[in-house]
């Protein structure tokens, strides 16, 4: 289904919580608004935490270390998230009116924490050169199993052309997902879809995805769309790859024939 979080409000705007809304995710997810001067410290006795900036200037401060972060565009620019585990402080001061998309979990391992500043965050190139670009998009990647093994989520963001799909082709897998959406203009809108059901996309809404059922979406033409996705770890069964619908598979094939000869 389709959550419309509408305007934010300073503070802490939620989307998920594995306690008391859309507890089937495992997560708590939410977009926190810090004014200039403001500081948010966070300290988890159970739960590991991602920091990811959405926009703004920021100092984070963990573990006697500190590091400066800037984001000024979603769509041109990757970027900065702390990723601290369990009973790990860290503290958040904006240096200007800032955002932050924050993704906890339960997690009883013990890791390092780290910064994967926007050097470190890999991009990549999905659906060039077939079906007519049509699914061309950008792919960013803050941590995974390979990278995070230790690590019970999964964050990263998808940058989606105008008129274009991305999950694409359509695709599930077993653990629950959050997609977490922002366009190019306010009156930009999408369609997602989870199974044989359609849902409206809007600007600061999410999508909340069970496991199993396929979930491709698309950008209505003229306007862009960003957005975060979150996954949850299942024990004994992390996410390491998709797993494709069969009936769209030959779209994978060399060179398919996607329009009909005609006589």
């Amino acid at each position: 289904m389709i959550k419309v979080l509408g305007s934010l409000q300073p503070g802490y705007n939620e989307i998920t919580n594995s306690k008391t809304a859309f507890t089937e995710m495992q997560m708590d997810i939410g977009v926190h608004l810090l004014s200039a001067g403001e500081r948010l410290r966070l300290r988890e006795s159970e739960k590991e935490t991602a920091l990811l900036l959405l926009s703004g200037t920021v100092t984070y401060s963990w573990c006697g270390q500190t590091a400066a972060a800037n984001r000024l565009s979603l769509f041109d620019e990757t970027p900065t998230v702390l990723h601290i585990p369990r009973d790990t402080e860290a503290v958040v001061e904006a240096v200007t009116g800032s955002e932050l998309l924050i993704q906890k979990t339960e997690n009883d391992r013990n890791f390092e924490p780290r910064l994967f500043t926007q050097a470190d965050v890999t991009t990549d190139i999905f659906g060039e050169n077939v079906w007519g670009d049509t699914a061309r998009r950008q792919v960013r990647t803050v941590f995974d199993y390979k990278n995070a093994p230790w690590s019970n989520m999964v964050l990263g963001e998808v940058i989606n052309y105008p008129g274009k799909w991305s999950s694409y082709i359509p695709h599930g897998h077993d653990q629950p997902e959050v997609y977490y959406y922002r366009f190019d203009r306010n009156s930009g809108f999408g369609a997602a879809f989870l199974g044989d059901d359609v849902y409206k996309i809007v600007d600061n809404s999410a999508f909340i995805i069970p496991g199993g059922p396929t979930h491709p979406q698309v950008a209505a033409p003229g306007y862009a769309m960003w957005y975060a996705w979150m996954i949850r770890h299942l024990s004994g069964n992390p996410w390491t790859t998709r797993v494709n619908d069969e009936r769209y598979t030959w779209l994978l094939e060399e060179n398919p024939a996607i329009w009909p000869d005609k006589d």
